[in-house]
């Protein structure tokens, strides 16, 4: 099957009450139940995020201030990858509380990604990725709370171009100055380990 060989087009919604403002996108797909798929996984990052924010308790009626928004990473040959950013701020906060989520989809296939679907079966890709992000640490001089623990089976990413990202959450590797780490790795360092149809494959051929 072909693969999409423009843009998928992408229109911005908002969310607005008193002190909230949040930003998300929509996708509009030939298929019905793919964009249908695609748009509710989207909602339902959203919410979680909120969701968060509650049970850490900084969600008051009224006073907290609510700001969300979104990034296109990738919008190529039908591959989609989103992040979705939320901050929280309220009196008595010393700074506002942010959290980070992503999403990536195949608007062709419907289909949703988690890391480990990049991959293929047994590959040892965690082994790899974890090395590579080793060695970017040291070469930035990254300071971590702790020893590096490695990636989780629901580790946190996004695509941009051909260009894998893993990133954690503030204070989960790094002190909260140093914000949400982030560690590119480019498609090339992975072709071994991923599937004929992973979004990295797709997006070098």
């Amino acid at each position: 099957m072909e693969r999409y060989r423009l843009p998928i087009p992408i229109q911005s919604y908002s969310y607005t009450a008193p002190n909230i403002s949040v930003f998300y996108p929509q996708v509009t797909l030939v298929d019905p139940l793919h964009e249908q798929k695609i748009n509710h996984s989207i909602l339902r990052k959203i919410d979680s995020l909120f969701l968060q924010i509650k049970e850490m308790g900084y969600f008051e009626p009224g006073s907290t201030e609510l700001i969300g928004d979104f990034e296109m990473k990738n919008n190529q040959r039908g591959i989609i990858s989103f992040t979705f950013s939320l901050f929280a701020n309220m009196p008595g906060l010393a700074h506002p509380v942010e959290l980070l989520d992503s999403l990536t989809a195949d608007a062709q296939s419907g289909e949703i990604y988690e890391l480990s679907d990049l991959f293929k079966t047994s590959s040892g890709y965690e082994q790899i990725i974890n090395k590579l992000i080793e060695q970017q640490i040291q070469e930035r001089d990254i300071p971590l709370l702790d020893n590096y623990p490695g990636i989780s089976p629901d580790q946190k990413y996004y695509i941009a171009d051909k260009t894998l990202v893993i990133y954690f959450d503030k204070y989960e590797i790094t002190p909260g100055y140093a914000g949400f780490p982030m560690f590119p790795i480019p498609a090339y360092q992975l072709e071994d380990f991923v599937t004929d149809d992973s979004p990295l494959y797709i997006l070098s051929m």
